[in-house]
């Protein structure tokens, strides 16, 4: 289960480690109203052909609204179906002084609680692993007398019903027609408007007041459970932090402030984190260390090709797999969870919202759309399900297609200002300059060419905070952890595929093939064509074989290069995560958009540079 306007329809999908199929249901406030979405996640729990039966419920709670979510919670119990409640979205509510406390909240509800960051993919294991097992949760809610009398006849009359008596009552009385049509099938149609007649009789006032009645009790239960687990923070009324934040939102204050605060981001990730932290890592731990002994280890193997598999210069496991994603990718990347998680939850970002209100507006977004983008640098993949927030097709639409087009994630920038650090900042200017340019002229075309109406900003500000280190740090360093738990795997995978592919001189003939576009109209040396391969796996991927190629690149190739691949469709998952959320046909639109793009600019670029005598050397 969701939480409202996160998802519009009934999506399945299976879950292998554990040999079941999920269904993804709609948000929703309660499972008695009338309202559509309400009825798809109440009627898959009936016993139907069309679906298998339903063993557990997944619910995924809201960590910044738990009342609501504990409210659907309470209501889903009465089905005596086994439970398991992930609270989401754990390092928003960190940001807005939230403390919960999921010991005393799973003690109360006897079910299990896991808490996630779903769009960093923090917690997924941990749910998978307890969905092997959930448990039944208790009954929490009582009702009046007149109700229980009516569920104590319905009990009587229903003893062989697949569904638990107490649903039964409460739906009826509810005036809810899919457990009318269940009571008909069922038990035949005389017995179920017998039921309807007595439903009607104890109910005595109109639907509405009933479920306006029963919902409330679910409420009050609720509120009186947050209030035993959650204690907020309030949010300090420091005149200064309230000042600064009004400074944020104002256009001749607002501009200064966020040149400010780029300038003192490419500081820390770009300086410290891409030069010292990156230099450090890797003379101590991986050049002076680990690369050398790994080779004189692997010197006994009498097998030249699985000594090269592994320790190759060039296409090596090690050094071009794991190697690269922990010595280059991992600190820069840390040091940018930390900066991203520092603007996060002090509340700057929906201040750089309204900033860019009017400016967004030009491209078809409104402030929201900052969100999303922004978002595009930590994760393209996890940017494009956040488009859900956006209030119109045309702006979810607009934004994918600029977050695909142009936007470099997290590992990416991080390898990215490692190749950049060694040149003149021309290069580094030149290269985001043209990103940041090409993303609002893409955006301005795009919002007269696609159809549709964009919406106005309406947008929860929370108060400016001073944000507390050690969430921050605990934060960035399970965002970090979590990455390279998914990307290691890949960067072997991605060398493992290269290193073979060169062997059976696939690398040879696929390098004669794209020879006229990579060499003669984009200007890059022959080995850029393992460069991309890495890419299409994964972006970061490709960035370390580029910064592991450097050398044999003049500066002018690199800068084409790294905008190329910043212009080319990310990674697999993106692309998997594209087709399920704009459809297939807006996909590959867009998709064949973007590549055609990035060779076109790859090409104008390496053309213009060379007649202006541009070298960044």
């Amino acid at each position: 289960m969701n939480f409202p306007g996160t998802t519009v329809s009934l999506a399945t999908g299976e879950i292998k480690s554990l040999n079941v199929i999920l269904y993804d249901t709609p948000g929703i406030y309660s499972i008695f109203s009338a309202n559509e979405d309400e009825m798809v996640s109440r009627d898959i729990l009936l016993p139907q052909k069309s679906f298998n039966p339903i063993s557990a419920i997944l619910l995924v709670a809201d960590a910044k609204n738990l009342k609501r979510s504990l409210a659907i919670a309470l209501q889903y119990v009465e089905y005596d179906i086994p439970m398991l409640i992930d609270i989401n979205m754990i390092d928003e509510a960190d940001a807005r002084g939230i403390t919960i406390d999921f010991d005393k909240l799973s003690e109360i509800i006897d079910v299990d609680i896991c808490t996630s960051i779903a769009r960093e993919g923090i917690g997924i294991r941990k749910i998978l692993t307890k969905l092997k097992s959930p448990r039944r949760a208790k009954k929490l809610v009582s009702y009046p007398d007149w109700i229980n009398n009516f569920i104590d006849i319905i009990s009587k009359l229903c003893r062989d019903s697949d569904i638990p008596p107490r649903v039964i009552g409460l739906l009826l009385l509810a005036g809810d027609k899919s457990i009318e049509k269940y009571l008909a099938e069922k038990f035949g149609q005389e017995l179920a408007i017998e039921m309807q007649g007595l439903a009607a009789d104890y109910r005595k006032e109109d639907i509405e007041t009933f479920r306006a009645l029963i919902v409330n009790l679910y409420n009050k239960k609720a509120d009186q459970i947050v209030k035993d687990i959650q204690e907020v923070e309030p949010p300090r009324k420091n005149p200064h932090l309230m000042t600064f934040g009004d400074w944020c939102t104002q256009l001749h204050t607002g501009i200064p402030i966020a040149v400010a605060i780029l300038v003192l981001v490419y500081l820390f990730v770009g300086s410290f984190g891409a030069t010292f932290l990156v230099d450090t890592i890797n003379g101590a731990i991986f050049e002076g260390f680990l690369i050398p002994w790994t080779s004189k280890l692997l010197e006994p193997v009498p097998s030249q090709f699985f000594r090269d598999m592994f320790v190759d210069p060039d296409f090596g496991i090690l050094p071009t797999g794991v190697f690269l994603a922990l010595g280059l990718v991992m600190p820069v990347l840390f040091c940018f969870y930390l900066v991203f998680g520092i603007l996060e939850s002090s509340g700057y970002l929906p201040r750089l919202s309204i900033l860019l209100d009017k400016v967004f507006r030009k491209m078809g977004l409104n402030g929201k759309g900052v969100i999303p983008l922004v978002m595009g640098f930590s994760c393209v993949t996890m940017a494009i399900l956040t488009t859900r927030l956006l209030d119109t097709k045309k702006e979810k639409n607009i934004a994918t297609f600029l977050l695909l087009l142009g936007m470099p994630c997290a590992p990416l920038i991080a390898v990215m200002l490692i190749i950049l650090e060694k040149m003149p900042f021309t290069a580094t200017l030149t290269v985001f300059g043209i990103i940041f340019f090409q993303t609002f002229i893409a955006g301005f075309v795009a919002n007269k060419i696609v159809p549709g109406q964009g919406s106005p900003l309406i947008f929860e500000i929370p108060p400016m905070r001073l944000p507390k280190p050690m969430q921050v740090t605990r934060a960035a360093g399970q965002k970090t952890y979590f990455f390279i738990r998914e990307a290691v795997p890949v960067f072997i995978l991605a060398s493992l595929i290269v290193f073979l592919f060169d062997r059976v001189g696939g690398l040879e003939v696929a390098e004669n093939v794209l020879r006229p576009i990579t060499n003669n109209l984009m200007g890059l040396p022959e080995k850029s064509v393992q460069v991309f391969i890495k890419t299409i796996i994964r972006r970061e991927s490709g960035a370390a074989e580029l910064e592991h190629l450097s050398s044999t690149y003049t500066n002018l190739q690199l800068v084409v290069n790294l905008l190329v691949m910043t212009f080319l469709t990310p990674c697999i998952n993106a692309i998997l995560v594209l087709f399920k959320e704009r459809g297939q046909k807006t996909a590959v639109l867009i998709m064949g958009t973007v590549v055609v793009y990035a060779i076109l600019m790859g090409s104008l670029i390496n053309h213009i540079c060379l007649a202006l005598g541009v070298t960044f050397t």
